[in-house]
């Protein structure tokens, strides 16, 4: 099985920035070799969980139009780890934070990971 941690969370006025980091492990040989995608989506009270960013293991991003030149997501492929730079933060981008690694190939099989989620708050 895969695991997935997410941290950096936090509460920061409007305006201002916020870093979060994702890392992947397998649970069992802790060996990964290799990550399809691995992306962020958010959720805000009463909402459905949306698309953010997402990187792929070729390096080709996606980003949705709401964060589009606010956000910068970026991977460490030897840690198996993606952030998530978020500036020019609004009130709006108020949610928990969840990340996602998909097809994640490790000795026991391939497996895709949601993470706990991370609280992001932007005070106006």
């Amino acid at each position: 099985q895969v695991q997935v941690a997410e941290s950096g969370g936090g509460l920061v006025q409007a305006g201002g920035s916020l870093r979060l980091a994702c890392a992947a492990s397998a649970a069992a040989s802790g060996v990964i070799f290799s990550i399809a995608a691995m992306g962020w989506y958010r959720q805000a009270p009463g909402q459905q969980r949306e698309f953010v960013a997402r990187v792929t293991r070729d390096g080709r991003i996606e980003y949705a139009d709401s964060v589009q030149g606010r956000f910068t997501i970026s991977r460490d492929s030897a840690k198996n780890t993606v952030y998530l730079q978020m500036n020019t933060l609004k009130p709006e981008d108020t949610a928990i934070y969840y990340c996602n690694a998909d097809r994640v190939a490790t000795e026991e099989g391939v497996f895709g990971a949601w993470g706990q989620g991370t609280q992001v708050t932007v005070s106006s």
